[in-house]
């Protein structure tokens, strides 16, 4: 299997071609792409923090690619990305809000730049 976790520095361009305005060499951002990509056996998986750390919790941006998700409508893959970071999500202090970009192989090979 060719799985693959990314953290990008400031600057670096991702997958899609968009840079990352912050540092998000954050411990959460960095937990929630380990949890989730361990979780999901991920084909690739990003998780960036575009505004930096606050106080109010973390802003983050998510980015899974994962077979668990075939056959599941976006709302369902969302539900279950949200179940493994409950804990995180509880009160909104950890992470206050959560992109998320829950895709299959198939459709992320679609979406990729080539």
């Amino acid at each position: 299997k060719n799985r693959s976790t990314v953290v990008r520095e400031r600057g670096d361009k991702d997958q899609l071609g968009t840079r990352s305005p912050q540092p998000i060499m954050s411990s959460i951002a960095d937990s929630v792409r380990e949890k989730c990509s361990s979780h999901f056996e991920a084909d690739y998986c990003e998780c960036v923090n575009p505004e930096g750390s606050c106080s109010g919790g973390a802003k983050l941006i998510l980015t899974i690619v994962s077979k668990q998700f075939k056959g599941k409508m976006p709302l369902a893959r969302h539900r279950l990305v949200n179940s493994i970071l409950k804990d995180e999500l509880a009160d909104g202090s950890i992470i206050h809000a959560l992109t998320i970009n829950a895709w299959t192989p198939e459709q992320w090979e679609k979406k990729k730049p080539t």
